[in-house]
C-alpha cells in the first residue's frame, strides 16, 4: 500500500481528501505552491507518515520532481488527486491572452503533466486511481476560464481513460457544482467521500464523472 498523492493540498478539498484516505491507512504525500499551506495541511492529516512537497502546477520540471520525490518516499502512489486549479470570476474579453493561458496551465495541463507522468507506472502495475477536481457543470458567462478549463478536465478525463483505462488505471473526475465551505451542502468533508469511493470502485462499476451537486 503505498499511498496517495493530493496536488492542489489546500484547506479545503485538499485537506479534506488527505485525510479521508489517511484514515483507510493510506500514506499521504501533500503538493501544494507554499510550504506554509503544505505544512498547514500536514498538520490536520490523521495517523501515519505525511510528505510534505511544494510545486507550482503550471511548472512542467517542479511537478514532475515532486511527484518523484513523493514516489521515493511511499512508493509508486496507488492515487493521485489533481486538486489544483485557479478559480476567478471574469467575463468575456476581461482577461488577457496571458490571463487565460496561465489559467489554463494550472486547470488543465497541470493534470495532464501529473497524469503523463504516473498513469503509465499505474498501468504496468495494473491499476491505480488518477482523479482530477473537475467543476462548472453548466458554464456561466461570469465565469468564463474556470468554465473553459473545467470543460477541458472533462475532455482530458475520457482522453485518459482512452489511453489508461483498459490497463486498469481508474480515471475520473469529482465536479463540485458550487462553493467549497465547511458546514454547507458544499462541506469539503462530504466532497471528499466522493474521492475515496471512486478510489475503491470494482473496475465494472467505473464512473468516470461525480458530480456533487449540494
Amino acid at each position: 500500500m503505498s499511498g496517495i498523492i493530493v496536488i492542489g493540498a489546500g484547506p479545503g478539498i485538499g485537506r479534506s481528501v488527505a485525510a479521508r484516505f489517511a484514515r483507510e491507512g493510506l500514506p499521504v504525500a501533500l503538493v501544494a505552491r507554499t510550504d506554509k499551506t503544505v505544512k498547514a495541511v500536514a498538520e490536520a492529516i490523521p495517523g501515519g507518515p505525511v510528505v510534505t512537497l511544494t510545486a507550482d502546477s503550471a511548472d512542467e520540471t517542479s511537478l514532475r520532481e515532486a511527484l518523484d520525490a513523493a514516489a521515493a518516499e511511499l512508493g509508486p502512489p496507488d492515487a493521485v488527486v489533481y486538486n489544483a486549479a485557479i478559480v476567478r470570476p471574469d467575463a468575456p474579453g476581461e482577461l488577457s491572452v496571458r490571463e487565460h493561458l496561465d489559467v489554463w496551465a494550472v486547470n488543465v495541463v497541470g493534470a495532464l503533466t501529473a497524469a503523463a507522468h504516473v498513469a503509465p507506472g499505474m498501468a504496468e502495475r495494473g491499476g491505480g486511481s488518477f482523479i482530477v477536481t473537475g467543476g462548472m457543470p453548466e458554464p456561466r458567462a461570469e465565469y468564463v476560464s474556470l468554465s473553459l478549463s473545467k470543460a477541458g478536465v472533462r475532455t482530458l478525463v475520457t482522453l485518459l481513460d482512452q489511453e489508461y483505462g483498459a490497463a486498469g488505471v481508474h480515471v475520473a473526475s469529482v465536479t463540485v457544482a458550487g462553493a467549497v465551505a465547511p458546514g454547507t451542502a458544499y462541506d469539503p468533508d462530504d466532497i471528499a467521500e466522493h474521492y475515496w469511493r471512486l478510489h475503491i470502485q470494482p473496475r465494472q462499476e467505473w464512473e468516470h464523472e461525480v458530480v456533487h451537486g449540494g
